[in-house]
């Protein structure tokens, strides 16, 4: 199944909905990254949240996550823009536990219950929009719900699911976040809390081929939905060698110097996607004449 997103309305536009399926995406992720099984999980809940998050924004914005649960997985860093483009990794990718009590990869030790959940958007503006929240689980949909309430007043349900296979490769990657809008009516609100009750992991729905529209049908209810629009996503990196000459221009002449003078040369990896980049003293020469 491909990658995408769909966006929509349900009961006359008193509730916003986003619901995704984003195996490929994850799956590329956890690819360049070598993370193992829960750590895996975690990334992946991480990106749909935050890429269905940037999707609430406008025009060109963008937005970074942040998740520190002082676990042993490190932080969380996500980048996510409103073209569908995402891309994320983990402190410690190596990190794995066997299942928790519910048979389930155990996120929340991986994570940690104890830090903080941040969002910075930049909207354009001199400033980004930066909103902190302390976790409230580590399970990380449960977290992402906690925001919307306590930093943006926006009363939410998150469900972000990942199934990984024994190769540690993505078997099913989807998730969905459900909004009540101002006005939004007490029997409404019922009708979604019961269908939340019963419906199955939003992970076994993916693997059982279930598309994003239908997700939210089974959410919300066939005829209640209005779908608005559907746009693919993916794991996209935006690094490149121009941006690491850049950086290094940046550090000003003496470093450069120092690179050249003690390393003949530079090597940087990028975080996100692990490309690697070299540079050879004859290339930071000319980075030098450029540097302040």
């Amino acid at each position: 199944m491909e990658d995408y997103l769909v966006k929509a309305t349900a009961f006359e536009g008193s509730v916003r909905a986003y619901s995704l399926v984003a195996t490929n995406m994850v799956n590329e992720a956890v690819r360049r990254q070598g993370t193992w099984p829960t750590a895996s999980a975690a990334l992946g809940r991480a990106m749909m949240a935050s890429t269905m998050m940037a999707m609430m924004l406008k025009g060109d914005s963008k937005l970074t996550v942040k998740i520190e649960g002082q676990g042993p997985i490190g932080a969380i860093i996500v980048d996510a823009n409103t073209k569908g483009e995402t891309r994320g990794y983990v402190s410690n990718p190596q990190t794995h536990f066997d299942l928790n009590s519910q048979g389930k990869l155990d996120v929340a030790r991986a994570v940690g219950t104890t830090g903080y959940l941040s969002v910075a958007k930049d909207l354009g503006l001199k400033e980004n929009f930066t909103g902190s929240v302390p976790l409230v689980s580590g399970e990380l949909g449960e977290d992402f719900t906690y925001y919307f309430a306590s930093s943006e007043q926006t009363p939410s349900s998150v469900g972000v699911g990942v199934l990984v296979n024994p190769d540690n490769s993505i078997l099913a990657a989807g998730g969905f976040i459900i909004q009540l809008m101002p006005g939004a009516d007490d029997a409404v609100i019922d009708k979604i809390e019961k269908r939340l009750s019963t419906i199955p992991p939003i992970s076994k729905l993916v693997e059982a081929g279930m598309p994003p529209e239908e997700m939210l049908q089974a959410l919300l209810g066939d005829d209640n939905v209005k779908f608005l629009d559907k746009l693919p996503v993916s794991f996209s990196c935006r690094c490149s060698k121009e941006r690491i000459e850049n950086a290094i221009i940046s550090l000003g002449k003496k470093e450069i110097q120092a690179m050249i003078d003690e390393d003949g040369g530079a090597e940087t990896t990028c975080s996100f996607c692990n490309e690697q980049y070299n540079l050879t003293a004859e290339e930071l020469e000319v980075l030098l004449e450029q540097g302040k």
